[in-house]
């Protein structure tokens, strides 16, 4: 099933999360997801990067735990619950 929103980290292990960015809005399934940045980068170029890839959103993670759950119910509270997505 194809999601209704993707968490992306920048911080991958392996890949650039900048790079998955650019090649999930590039994907004739994936690129009309909404794409939620959700990473402990608050650099400005990163942010203005996403942002240029087609990000939907941008989030610096909170460092405490307790905070990074809050943080992550309003988004799916938002993209799945609140956000009239226009599904076709």
């Amino acid at each position: 099933p194809v999601p209704m929103v993707i968490l992306l980290d920048l911080k991958l292990p392996k890949v650039d999360g900048l790079e998955v960015l650019k090649a999930l809005k590039s994907h004739p399934v994936y690129n009309t997801i909404p794409i939620v940045v959700l990473t402990s980068s608050g650099d400005d170029r990163d942010i203005s990067q996403a942002y240029q890839l087609g990000a939907n959103s941008y989030i610096v993670k909170p460092v405490n735990f307790d905070k990074f759950n809050e943080v992550a119910a309003q988004i799916e509270l938002y993209w799945i619950g609140l956000n009239v997505a226009d599904i076709r």
